[in-house]
């Protein structure tokens, strides 16, 4: 089936037959623009989720559900009226653009959104990941997860395993000429293994996914990689040592630890924090926020990763932005309305959960740019300090910069070797000055195998992260051990 097919058909199902076509749509965006308004628009969503979980050496869950929806926006000033339903017909869409109008009456009015141009490209194939492999078969590879998991290692006492498959199907059309549908599959398989040796028990955690098929995680290599991975961490787990506390070099592996900078980084550079001065990078456009080795991205252009979208929750075509370049701060992301305001371009980053939520700034995939370090001899830079390969979570202040982040697998690096693993290692300090500090960047730029999910004001999105290995020349660690 062709891209253009595959859109046709994807709006069949998205939009109820016989009872929305191009007469029902003008009336309802005639009932948003009835008063004065700078912007408005449709959203309309159908989404198909299917999900299999095993534990205790059995498939204890399947599930599988259909969601239709609409919400009709419309932006007045500084002001958002916001109204959805759960039935798009004719009645309902009304009746959500009259509430949307009322609440948006009392704003007051700016100059236009400045539409981005282009269409978007296709970064995914137009498909549904659910029945891209038959039930009786995603059950058979988590059985072959647990088999295997347990067959690494006698301790091992348990297997979570579980598989995911979305297809969301998503259309927006606004009153600034935007009439875009996108396709939108998504996989995740996410395997734990929970080990036991002596009375002591620790648990391991691995998993992938993107928007593709299910083949390419549900496969010999891939169960085999990432259920070798959880144990190996499980067992790392075992042999750790209480953490260090105090100031150290703070060496962040490639991959995943770019999370850290992700929460600690990310999140102060979009849009509506800025637009607001609440951000620790508020009005430092041109500025030296980092260390001259720094060069940050956000690219939701990057074909079929888990961040990625062929196009925004606005109809915007996603973009590669640069926000910091060689530590000087270029930019930050913006949704049109805070773009409007601001008086620039959307950057392609208008992002919701789903049609009942509202639009705001957000990211896809973060990295910072590979560097030119050898990561061997960036460990072999550090005298005494720690090596963080993985994270479990964190905090941070947008406004401070102020983050606290627990560490998962983590090592002390002591005369230039990585040695012992320690656990309970907590990550304290502030993101523009840690960016101030990194002294080293490597060249092994890794992303995140796909399992990212973003959590701002209520709402969660998918997103990707990355990072080079890098080194930051001091760092507050909080441990248990002196």
């Amino acid at each position: 089936m062709t891209q253009t097919s595959s859109l046709l058909v994807a709006q069949q199902r998205l939009l109820e037959p016989g009872q929305i076509n191009d007469q029902v749509i003008d009336r309802v965006l005639g009932q948003l623009t009835a008063r004065q308004c700078d912007y408005a628009d449709l959203y309309f969503q159908y989404t198909r989720y299917e999900s299999w979980s095993l534990e205790d050496s059995q498939v204890k869950s399947g599930s599988h559900s259909i969601e239709r929806g609409a919400s009709a926006r419309v932006v007045s000033g500084e002001k958002t009226g916001f109204a959805y339903t759960d039935e798009i017909q004719a009645d309902s869409l009304l009746d959500a653009a009259q509430a949307a109008t009322a609440i948006a009456a009392a704003g007051q009015h700016g100059s236009h959104a400045l539409a981005s141009p282009g269409q978007p490209a296709a970064l995914y194939q137009p498909i549904d990941p659910i029945d891209s492999m038959p039930s009786d078969q995603k059950v058979d590879w988590l059985h072959q997860i647990d088999q295997f998991a347990r067959a690494i290692d006698p301790r091992v006492t348990d297997v979570v395993a579980s598989v995911t498959a979305i297809q969301d199907v998503v259309m927006v059309i606004s009153t600034d000429g935007v009439r875009q549908t996108d396709i939108r599959p998504l996989v995740q398989l996410n395997i734990q293994v929970i080990l036991e040796h002596q009375g002591q028990r620790e648990t391991g955690m691995s998993g992938c996914g993107g928007r593709h098929d299910l083949q390419r995680i549900m496969n010999r290599h891939s169960i085999e990689l990432h259920a070798s991975e959880a144990v190996r961490q499980a067992l790392v787990n075992l042999e750790a040592i209480d953490a260090p506390a105090g100031e150290m070099p703070v060496v962040l592996g490639p991959g995943w630890p770019g999370v850290l900078l992700h929460e600690a980084v990310g999140h102060g550079l979009e849009g509506d924090f800025n637009r607001k001065g609440s951000s620790a990078y508020s009005g430092m456009i041109g500025q030296q926020v980092a260390s001259p080795l720094c060069t940050v991205v956000d690219d939701g252009t990057i074909g079929e990763r888990r961040g990625s979208l062929s196009m925004d929750d606005e109809g915007v075509p996603s973009q590669r932005n640069v926000l910091i370049e060689n530590g000087v701060l270029k930019g930050y992301l913006f949704d049109k309305l805070n773009a409007r305001l601001m008086n620039t371009r959307s950057t392609g980053s208008g992002r919701r959960e789903s049609y009942a939520h509202v639009v705001m700034p957000r990211m896809t995939n973060t990295f910072m740019e590979a560097g030119d370090h050898d990561p061997e001899e960036i460990i072999a830079s550090v005298d005494k300090g720690l090596y963080a390969v993985n994270f479990a979570g964190g905090q941070v202040d947008i406004t401070s910069g102020q983050f606290v982040f627990s560490s998962s697998e983590a090592y002390l690096i002591e005369n230039g070797r990585v040695t012992r693993p320690v656990k309970g290692a907590t990550l304290i300090g502030n993101g523009p000055e840690a960016m101030q500090r990194v002294s080293m960047v490597g060249s092994d730029l890794a992303l995140d195998q796909g399992i990212g999910v973003c959590g701002k004001d209520g709402q969660s999105v998918p997103v990707g992260v990355g990072q080079p290995t890098l080194k930051i020349d001091a760092m507050t660690v909080g441990g248990t051990s002196q």
